[in-house]
């Protein structure tokens, strides 16, 4: 019977195995602005912080929605952090962020996302008490449609992989050790 319970044992190490890889992925942990995140002023950078030290190889870059690139800095490294600042301010309008980052075990993660600023539009006119209806409307729709559209499609990037597979891992391990516990303590219990 112990060979059976070891059988058991090395069966439930061998399903972990193939799981453990992925535990080297780098994830993102925190992203300024956020993911899908509509800001009323437009930032000076983008900022992400990571589970782990980056290596040199990890690149990223900000886009806008009709692909080009905003005048920004050279990406800076600091640890588990990586941000680009702009050298000018953003426009209105929805802004692509694009990273690309090794892991320990040298896997490449590239996801993206996505913000959107919605700061309030400048006039070289005298504001007045309220604003025409023809004037208003077709902002608020560009600015409202691709947040909109971003909340209905799925997320660009495995953030929860290392922590969801090491979960599973030791739940598979307690429940392994419990089954164990019981199994010898009922054949001692048949011995005596």
């Amino acid at each position: 019977m112990t060979k059976r319970l070891l059988l058991a044992l090395a069966a439930v190490l061998t399903m972990l195995v193939p799981a453990a890889p992925a535990w080297a992925h780098n994830a993102l942990a925190e992203a300024t602005p956020a993911k899908n995140a509509t800001v009323k002023k437009a930032p000076a950078a983008v900022k992400l912080r990571f589970l782990e030290t980056l290596p040199d190889s990890t690149k990223l870059s900000v886009t806008s929605a009709d692909g080009t690139t905003p005048a920004q800095s050279e990406p800076k490294i600091s640890g588990a952090t990586i941000s680009v600042t702009f050298t000018e301010p953003l426009a209105n309008g929805e802004y692509t962020v694009n990273y690309q980052v090794a892991g320990e075990d040298g896997h490449l993660t590239k996801a993206s996302y996505k913000f959107t600023v919605a700061g309030p539009v400048a006039s070289s006119a005298p504001t007045s008490a309220a604003p025409s209806p023809s004037s208003a409307a077709p902002t608020s729709a560009a600015t409202v449609a691709p947040a909109v559209a971003e909340d209905l499609s799925p997320a660009a990037d495995d953030s929860n992989g290392p922590w969801l597979g090491l979960a599973a891992g030791i739940g598979i391990l307690a429940l392994a050790g419990a089954a164990a516990f019981v199994f010898i303590r009922r054949r001692r219990a048949a011995g005596e």
